[in-house]
């Protein structure tokens, strides 16, 4: 998957915030957090985990989503957001 695709969608981007800034959450508190839907939140986490960004557990029917710490570009673009947070703060 090409960076322009992962980086294209504004949910995206919002939802791997979230995650740099939260650590994990469910698809259901991280479409409130990035006020998005529940389905459009889903689709944007498939197509991040699907470039290996992303990564879920699973407890019954519930997924928790968190960074992909195995994948080097995964820890890039948290520390990119994670820079990014703490300088536009100052």
């Amino acid at each position: 998957m090409k960076i322009e695709d992962v980086f294209a969608s504004r949910g995206r981007v919002r939802i791997l915030r979230i995650l740099a800034e939260i650590g994990e959450l469910n698809i259901s508190a991280l479409a409130r957090r990035a006020g998005l839907n529940y389905s459009t939140a889903r689709e944007h986490l498939r197509v991040l985990e699907v470039a290996g960004l992303v990564r879920h557990k699973s407890f019954g029917r519930i997924r928790i989503f968190r960074f992909n710490d195995e994948d080097a570009r995964a820890r890039m673009i948290r520390q990119l957001v994670e820079l990014w947070e703490k300088t536009t703060k100052s």
